[in-house]
């Protein structure tokens, strides 16, 4: 009797061990390509092989230094939260700058050429629908500096989002061709000693919410200045003479607002 409880014991230990193993999460990063008015993109793409059937997809726009390894790294973060996420490329053929002479180059360019923005996003929200991890009803989109920017224009041009999430990005109008109302709920996490954003453009975005009766949060991170998420920001902005720096405290209580803001969003 008692040898016969232990194989059961063991059997049942060894369940319980491969049920652990099958649920440890095992992320997959991939570089894809895809194209939009002839340019090709070079984005990246997480998911956790070990999750299974469909789950929501969350896109990721990268800062004005381009789709780099900050950018891959919040896409497998997203990845381990339950997500598909796909680190996009707005620049095209993966451009990268290393000089913020180059990275306000590109990133100038493409706000001024918007209609060319839209499409190279709405491209990629389109490859990231069609994979088979992602149940395409429910997407959203973060974004970084610049990325922020795209994000919060993108959800003013009325494309189809449950949410955005803007880090320290900046807030201005890109104003569409008609009024379009947004349909996306929306979330701005802000340094408060940011130099680049002013008072006011805080109040412009506040009072649009506002006017639009957004589902809208705006979080001003004491003590925060640009680029808190990022933790080489700190170096970058010593050698270039740039008011940026990492704030790891910001950088965590952003991180965590908008994991409950997914939930609130993306819930069945």
């Amino acid at each position: 009797m008692k040898q016969g409880f232990s194989v059961l014991m063991v059997f049942a230990l060894v369940a319980v061990l491969t049920g652990q193993a099958a649920a440890k999460p095992k992320i997959e990063g991939k570089p894809v390509e895809y194209t939009a008015g002839g340019v090709t993109l070079k984005g990246y793409i997480a998911y956790d092989a070990n999750m299974k059937g469909k789950r929501p997809g969350v896109l990721v726009v990268h800062e004005w230094w381009g789709q780099n390894e900050y950018m891959r790294k919040r896409a497998r973060m997203l990845a381990e939260l339950g997500y598909t996420a796909l680190a996009l490329d707005m620049y095209g053929e993966g451009r990268l700058a290393s000089h913020p002479d180059d990275a306000g180059k590109f990133s100038s360019e493409l706000m001024k050429n918007f209609p060319v923005a839209k499409e190279r996003f709405l491209a990629a929200l389109d490859l990231l629908k069609k994979q088979p991890t992602v149940d395409p009803d429910r997407i959203g989109a973060i974004g970084f500096c610049f990325g922020g920017g795209v994000v919060l224009n993108m959800a003013r041009q009325g494309v189809d989002l449950k949410g955005v999430a803007s880090f320290h990005g900046s807030l201005g109008v890109v104003k569409p061709d008609q009024p379009t109302p947004i349909k996306a709920a929306v979330r701005v996490y802000n340094g408060a000693d940011d130099k680049f954003i002013p008072a006011e453009a805080i109040d412009a975005l506040k009072k649009e919410m506002a006017d639009q009766k957004v589902n809208f949060k705006f979080v001003n991170y004491p003590g925060a200045v640009h680029a808190f998420t990022n933790p080489e920001a700190t170096e970058t902005g010593k050698k270039f003479n740039m008011p940026i720096a990492y704030n790891a405290a910001a950088d965590r209580a952003s991180w965590a607002d908008m994991q409950k803001f997914f939930k609130e969003i993306f819930k069945k």
